[in-house]
């Protein structure tokens, strides 16, 4: 199936705690626009997401970093489309050297894996 990628780097208005530390909401926020954009190409509509299944936070993400979130349709119903998404982060800050460094990761970061389904009513789907 086609899996639809997105980067964008946190902001200091994404840092919700202490530490400019990322509230985990925002990578759920990532995942809801790769699944829109994965239910715009399967079906010609936005749909809706119905639940998750399961949501994993595996590292801390900080304002500065730069996130790469994934997604793909792993299993397709009648209206239903599970989904499998993973947000890694690829480039961090580095405050440590100057204001402005920061490092291109060799090996992403996985932050966060997560399975959901979206609906699309059968009378939106238009593929």
């Amino acid at each position: 199936m086609e899996q639809v990628i997105i980067r964008l780097r946190m902001s200091q208005a994404d840092a919700h705690y202490g530490g400019n530390l990322v509230d985990g909401a925002k990578m759920l926020q990532l995942f809801g626009d790769v699944a829109t954009e994965l239910l715009i190409r399967n079906d010609g509509d936005e749909g809706l997401f119905r639940a998750y299944e399961s949501v994993d936070f595996l590292n801390p993400v900080y304002a500065g970093d730069y996130i790469e979130a994934t997604g793909k349709i792993i299993k397709q119903g009648k209206t239903s489309r599970k989904m499998e998404f993973i947000a890694r982060k690829v480039i961090s800050p580095r405050p440590d050297i100057n204001d402005s460094a920061a490092d291109l990761l060799e090996d992403s970061i996985v932050v966060c894996k997560a399975v959901g389904t979206c609906i699309v009513p059968a009378d939106k789907q238009r593929r």
